[in-house]
């Protein structure tokens, strides 16, 4: 059972940063990619962005120019980097791990980020 545990999360104003981290029970590279996701209130969960195991990224477009995702192998954490926050970034943030083959995903218990106006 793949482990992940979040952390980073907070209240910060509108057009504040914030940095979430990801770190994992296994090594990265058993992954076929990692993500971030996030489920505001009253929302279903979506997708923010992802990174495959080659290193390509892709992002939702509400996040595309200020979200960036990244990860430290040898750490095995993955972070999110966000800047420009906007008050409808506030959500609970969840890091997944997909090793795809039939294998269900693994998903953090979540971390919550409050963006004020």
């Amino acid at each position: 059972q793949v482990q992940l545990v979040e952390s980073g999360g907070g209240l910060v104003q509108a057009g504040g940063s914030l940095r979430l981290s990801c770190v994992t029970s296994e090594r990265i590279f058993t992954f076929n990619s990692m993500g971030w996701y996030r489920q505001g209130p009253g929302k279903q969960r979506e997708l923010v962005a992802d990174i495959t195991a080659g290193g390509w990224t892709n992002y939702a477009d509400s996040v595309k120019g200020r979200f960036t995702i990244s990860r430290v192998n040898a750490e095995r954490k993955l972070y999110l980097q966000m800047n420009s926050l906007k008050p409808e970034g506030t959500a609970v943030y969840f890091c997944n791990a997909r090793r795809g083959g039939g294998v269900g995903d693994s998903w953090g218990q979540g971390t919550q980020v409050t963006v004020s106006s």
